[in-house]
């Protein structure tokens, strides 16, 4: 449940075989914590930021504990309360609870996803089982149950706001999904699945990280990288300094696709990266996560059948929009023909342009982007290094994400040095709301580092509640290649898209007006949480909001009308093979979770390309954006049989940027409307209704097929 041990979207916590029972809660006090710890009270920093500058690697593991020990204590005199159950003593007490622990965690999670080390893992194997038993120890207590059901069953004579009152049904909901109807016996079963459920995604993280640095590509041979800009080569050499390494070394990002591919003209280079990248965790090795995934996937199913479900994503899918793996599926289903369509048409065009070269040989996966560009180039006379001198990192952030938030929503922000960052790349900026009044804080990692996870996210290290009186304090992060010291942070428009999704989570976070912290900024359901993120990727290309960012680093001439004109144009180029990829992962992702409980063991090479050919999207030059076996996202991510959410996510958005291109675009009205029927919101009331309500409408597909420039397809 989100409040009692909240990590929010995906900052995961790993976990271990090491058992640490409910029953022991209350008996094993935690060692070496008092108030010398930095967690042991809230920080006096502003707005409780965390005191990294004070946080020691040692001090997580014993505030954790404590902080599971003092949740349980207060859980247990909610339970056992003499009096009769009320929404203050019962609902409104759960609220309350757990702040230590969901102050430590939320630090912890943020750091151990973004700057980890070998300590901090240990940690992770040492505390997540422990966290597991904790939030069995809550979501199974039979007494604190039976307190939430009477209130539950009586709700209609409860004098509560609407607010409150989805607080009471999502609480019952909650338990209710965590198996609190089930059987002492059966409870006993779920939290052995629950403990190992937990043990292997700790282990596939573990692996995960370590097959990825391995997966590095590393040569002596600087000819090689031939194709690579000299800044992109230098930070190759710092790379292979970096750890310890002699030549040039370029780090795999979490993808199966890589962004060199569409400069290194080497193609033995390009085919080497591919198969590292493909093959980072199936090498038979120590990080080989294939027979752990496989048993993740079975156990999953268990705990499915255990309370009442037919597969694990049905028993997941039950409080989505969605509601039912078959209506997701359907969705998916019905965008296969136009993406692979429009995908197979695309290699067509790759195809012509190798044989026009007297290439000689057949498009391959590793090919695709290389070649791509160039017909990319030769289409729309767009070339990604013209480009890239516009999009300097900190004129984007300022100038571009910044800008968007002021002239919709009045934001102003303000960059702070004097609060301490986990790591010297964190920048700070204090928000500003339109009358300003201070809002929240905002952190921003941007660069790639070899013990950070892969991909980006956003999160929280302090939730905002009006109950608790706190205000969030959110973070942004990505894996952009750091530059070479002394040369400027240019990136991709793809990159520039990125920066935008993910402070389209922040203003999720950075707007929570709600009083529970349970029902607070993103946590929400998966498949509306990406709403508001993919809304606001579409302000990078808005060409107000595009003329005022995109901007030469050295001259700060704007782009040329002519290039950006350009980018426009080619802004639907390879959508066939980008909207391919994500449903072929999507799809994996439902299969592996719709398995029944008297499935065997899969062998995860057979599953995998069964499972793509059932569902038509096994085309050889396209393969999924994430493979089975090191796909974050739904094996420690929280997104099991939840991939499809950004998928029906980018059908909300598309129609919710259809509405404001309909009602003026860029402006303070129609920003502080969607501010104030939606991003303030949180998880308040019923999300599809809370969505037609602010559009005025159901959700349709037709702009999403509008906007990928998928809606004449033929196969559509």
């Amino acid at each position: 449940m989100a409040r009692r041990i909240n990590f929010r979207r995906t900052c995961a916590l790993a976990v271990t075989t090491t058992v640490f029972t409910v029953g022991a809660l209350s008996a094993q006090q935690p060692t070496a914590f008092g108030p010398s710890n930095p967690f042991y009270a809230p920080s006096t920093l502003p707005y409780q930021a965390p005191p990294f500058d004070k946080i020691k690697d040692a001090d997580y593991q014993p505030a954790i504990e404590a902080g599971i020990v003092q949740q349980q204590t207060e859980v247990d005199a909610i339970a056992d309360n003499p009096s009769a159950p009320t929404f203050d003593n019962t609902i409104v007490a759960l609220e309350r609870s757990g702040q230590l622990l969901t102050r430590v965690t939320l630090a912890f999670g943020g750091v151990t996803g973004a700057n980890t080390n070998d300590t901090l893992q240990k940690v992770q194997e040492e505390t997540a089982p422990k966290l597991a038993a904790a939030q069995d120890a809550i979501n199974l207590n039979t007494k604190l149950f039976a307190r939430i059901k009477t209130l539950y069953d009586k709700r209609s004579t409860l004098s509560l706001d609407l607010e409150s009152l989805r607080l009471l049904e999502y609480d019952y909901q909650q338990f209710v999904k965590a198996g609190a109807n089930l059987s002492e016996a059966d409870k006993t079963k779920l939290k052995k699945l629950n403990e190992e459920d937990a043990k292997l995604s700790n282990d596939f993280l573990t692996k995960l990280l370590a097959g990825a640095k391995a997966g590095a590509f590393v040569t002596s041979n600087k000819s090689a990288l031939a194709g690579l800009t000299d800044a992109q080569i230098a930070a190759a050499e710092l790379s292979a300094k970096d750890t310890k390494q002699s030549g040039y070394r370029v780090p795999l990002q979490n993808t199966t696709q890589q962004p060199d591919f569409t400069e290194l003209t080497n193609r033995a280079t390009r085919e080497a990266i591919f198969n590292n990248s493909i093959n980072r965790t199936e090498r038979n090795d120590k990080n080989d996560t294939r027979a752990l995934i496989s048993r993740l996937a079975q156990l999953r199913a268990e705990k499915a059948h255990l309370l009442g479900f037919p597969s694990y994503a049905a028993w997941n899918l039950q409080d989505q929009m969605a509601k039912t793996p078959e209506a997701a599926l359907k969705f998916m289903d019905n965008l296969v023909p136009a993406a692979t369509a429009k995908a197979k048409g695309e290699g067509a065009e790759i195809q012509a342009l190798i044989d026009s070269q007297k290439g000689g040989f057949q498009l391959k996966p590793w090919d695709w982007n290389f070649y791509s560009e160039q017909v990319r180039k030769a289409k729309y006379d767009l070339d990604e290094n013209e480009v890239k001198p516009y999009f300097e990192l900190n004129t984007v952030l300022q100038d571009g994400v910044f800008y968007a938030a002021n002239q919709l929503y009045g934001l102003t922000f303000k960059e702070r040095h004097d609060l301490p960052v986990y790591n010297p790349d964190v920048r700070v900026f204090e928000v500003f709301d339109s009358n300003g009044k201070t809002l929240a804080l905002a952190y921003f990692d941007y660069f790639k580092r070899d013990n950070k996870q892969g991909g980006a996210w956003m999160s929280n290290f302090v939730n905002q509640s009006t109950l608790l009186g706190t205000i969030p304090v959110i973070y942004n992060v990505a894996n952009f290649a750091k530059p070479a010291p002394g040369e400027p942070a240019l990136i991709t428009f793809d990159d520039v898209t990125g920066m935008f999704h993910e402070f389209g989570h922040g203003l999720h976070g950075i707007f929570a007006d709600t009083k529970y912290p349970s029902l607070s900024g993103t946590a929400t359901p998966r498949d509306f949480v990406e709403f508001p993120s993919q809304f606001n990727e579409h302000w990078a290309s808005n060409p107000q909001v595009f003329n005022h960012y995109a901007r030469h680093y050295k001259t700060g001439a704007p782009m040329p009308a002519e290039l950006a004109a350009k980018i426009k144009k080619a802004s639907t180029f390879n959508e066939g093979y980008m909207l391919t990829e994500l449903l072929a992962a999507a799809e994996l992702d439902m299969q592996w979770h719709s398995l029944p409980v008297n499935a065997p063991l899969q062998n995860v090479d057979d599953f995998e390309k069964a499972a793509l050919a059932r569902t038509h999207l096994n085309l050889e030059t396209v393969p999924p954006r994430y493979r089975s076996s090191y796909f974050l996202h739904i094996w420690a991510n929280g997104y099991s049989a939840g991939y499809y959410a950004y998928l029906w996510t980018e059908m909300l958005d598309d129609d919710a940027y259809q509405w404001f291109e309909q009602h003026g675009g860029l402006t303070r009205a129609n920003g502080d409307r969607f501010r104030a029927m939606v991003l303030s919101r949180g998880n308040t009331e019923d999300l599809d209704k809370m969505y037609t309500k602010w559009l005025g409408a159901e959700p349709d597909t037709k702009p999403m097929l509008k906007y990928r420039g998928l809606a004449d397809n033929p196969a559509n």
